[in-house]
């Protein structure tokens, strides 16, 4: 619980997450996570961006993921997947993840936006690496720029 975490150990903390990269910096933020919730939110993890937003470790990418995850809430995720596919699939010519969430939240319906995102970021992992795509594995690649530029 929120309560159990802002009373625990970094030490604790850091050998529940212990697989997941950067668990340091990420128990602590969990900590004083935690710690936020119970003085502001009375333990309850909050819907609402501007208060997600206000939590540690917190930015647009996490909040969109509890939204959509949690609660329902359209979202859209921009990781380094959905800003790389986004980029190559031609839905956006931009950099800047706020900016591409910015830009595909006026593309998209909202109904999509967290699970589309999503599922750019399982296509991402799965086929359309950085380096190599699988494009000839790609479910999408008739609609895509690149492999149309390779033929």
């Amino acid at each position: 619980t929120a309560a159990t975490l802002a009373e625990a150990s970094l030490d604790t903390v850091r050998e529940l997450i212990r697989s997941i990269n950067f668990c340091n910096a990420k128990a602590i933020n969990i900590i004083k996570t935690a710690q936020r919730l119970m003085a502001h939110f009375n333990g309850i993890v909050p819907e609402a961006m501007d208060d997600l937003l206000t939590l540690p470790g917190v930015g647009r990418k996490t909040a969109n993921v509890v939204r959509g995850q949690a609660f329902g809430l359209p979202g859209i995720t921009v990781d380094t997947h959905v800003n790389r596919l986004s980029n190559r699939l031609g839905f956006v010519s931009e950099k800047d993840p706020e900016k591409i969430e910015a830009i595909l939240s006026n593309v998209w319906g909202s109904e999509i936006w967290s699970d589309f995102s999503t599922k750019l970021i399982v296509h991402g992992r799965k086929t359309c690496h950085a380096r190599r795509p699988q494009c000839d594995q790609c479910i999408v690649g008739h609609l895509c720029p690149m492999i149309a530029k390779l033929s």
